[in-house]
């Protein structure tokens, strides 16, 4: 069902956590989430949850499916290997910044998740690159990688569920690619976590409370 659709049929009166399966803060997350909400109000009082990434959870789930499609850690691999890690791609600024400004929720975008990951694999380079809509591309990536001297380049697929942009970004993968994230279980922890911290946001920013006798 469509999201409004969806948010229509929730019981009058109640609230509702907005979690996206969604990596970085691109529109979607920043405009049409937000509309969606307001459209519900106040019918139903909805609060959008941040996007999955960039997380350390999101990085253990990404460092799995490599490991599933056959990445061994290792001196050698830390030597020879390069990672290219794959997402959807989006033309907001914020999707693709390495850092973002201060402020509550996640910092940075789909690169700071790339940096998240080679910290996970022990140091092996991890180049952010995107299926459409930003720069640099799958084979963009892998070109650069080499240029580095990276003989062994896998691709890690950012991305829930297979379809056409993970179908080209496994084609791109000279040695390897994973699978989609899926039901991955530190992806299901992840969208717990999110929808957590935004009940504790809404728990912080609600008027206090007063009792008289």
């Amino acid at each position: 069902p469509l999201l409004p659709d969806t948010l229509d049929a929730l019981p009058a009166g109640g609230d509702a956590v907005l979690v996206p399966l969604l990596f970085g803060r691109g529109h979607h997350v920043k405009h049409d989430l937000p509309r969606a909400a307001a459209a519900a109000a106040p019918r139903t009082r909805v609060r959008v949850a941040d996007p999955l990434g960039p997380h350390p959870l999101l990085a253990e789930a990404l460092h799995d499916r490599l490991v599933e499609a056959g990445w061994r850690d290792g001196p050698a691999t830390r030597r020879h290997a390069g990672v290219v890690l794959a997402a959807a791609g989006s033309r907001d600024p914020d999707y693709g910044a390495a850092h973002l400004p201060g402020g509550p929720g996640p910092t940075g975008g789909i690169p700071a998740l790339a940096a998240l990951l080679g910290e996970r694999l022990g140091g092996v380079p991890v180049v952010a690159a995107y299926a459409s809509a930003a720069a640099p591309t799958v084979p963009e990536a892998v070109r650069a990688l080499t240029a580095r001297g990276r003989t062994r380049i896998a691709v890690a697929s950012c991305f829930t569920a297979p379809g056409l942009f993970a179908t080209r970004s496994a084609a791109a993968a000279p040695w390897l690619a994973s699978a989609p994230l899926g039901p991955h279980p530190a992806l299901a922890r992840l969208v717990l976590h999110r929808y957590d911290r935004a009940l504790a946001r809404r728990a912080e920013s609600a008027p206090p409370a007063y009792a008289s006798v």
